[in-house]
């Protein structure tokens, strides 16, 4: 039995915990989820898209996660990079310190949960035939796909190969894969759920990544930009006083700002 799994009672019993404090989500729109299972295209919005599919999405999934986070020697420099590389240069410190307590406890909890590894090498092949299996055996896959490169007030731009696990898929299985938008707006406590777009097996594999891409974020942005006003929680991870609001803001001829 690997180290991971020895600790699977204490995985179970901080999802328990999570569920307990972290406040209850609703979902909208789980009606636009196709029939076939299907990939889940959502905004990262800091830990909070991760708790929420493993708490509330509303069908069986598997969520993409970077290896890096399943690997205790990998932990710190990925977390210090990936979550706190941006804070002031006085407190990075602690952040650094961080990153190496928490080590053990992401290595327990992304052992235990339903994801599938993410790698940037050659080893992403891994990653594409567990996802194919996943969608044959009737499971939804989500991804978060924002880099650090900002779109808009709701988005970050995506990184674009993850489609490309829908070649795979229609290679081997012949069907059309599904890509779903998805918006999580943590200050209204909701998760939506948009039209589905399909990939096409026909196009060039370069055409499709930056069609699904676009589609998405467009889907996304304009589910958020529907809903009443609220804040915005960012990929980037920054101070509060500094998320957007979800409706761009305009700024008059009097240099007077107004939102909505």
């Amino acid at each position: 039995m690997s180290e991971s799994k020895h600790c699977r009672p204490l995985f179970l019993a901080i999802r328990w915990a999570v569920r307990l404090v972290y406040p209850k989500i609703t979902v909208v729109g789980a009606e636009n989820l196709p029939e076939d299972a299907c990939i889940a295209v959502g905004n990262h919005a800091q830990m909070h898209g991760p708790i929420v599919g493993e708490l509330y999405y509303p069908r069986k999934r598997l969520t993409w996660c970077a290896a890096q986070m399943q690997k205790l020697k990998e932990v710190p420099a990925y977390a210090y990079q990936d979550f706190w590389s941006g804070k002031p240069p006085r407190v990075r410190w602690f952040y650094r310190l961080a990153s190496y307590i928490i080590a053990p406890l992401s290595v327990c909890i992304f052992n235990n949960a339903a994801v599938i590894p993410v790698y940037h090498d050659n080893r992403v092949i891994s990653t594409f035939r567990q996802t194919v299996k996943a969608l044959e055996e009737g499971v939804d896959v989500i991804i978060f796909p924002e880099k650090l490169e900002k779109r808009n007030q709701i988005l970050y731009q995506f990184q674009e190969n993850f489609v490309d696990v829908a070649k795979l898929y229609y290679k081997r299985t012949g069907k059309r894969a599904a890509f779903v938008p998805m918006y999580l707006a943590p200050a209204l406590k909701q998760l939506h759920i948009g039209a589905p777009v399909v990939f096409d097996p026909e196009a060039p594999i370069a055409d499709e990544r930056r069609r699904i891409c676009d589609e998405m974020a467009r889907a996304i942005t304009a589910i958020a930009e529907s809903l009443p006003e609220h804040t915005v929680v960012p990929y980037e991870n920054m101070s509060k006083r500094q998320y957007p609001k979800n409706i761009p803001c305009e700024v008059n001829p009097d240099h007077e700002k107004t939102c909505g």
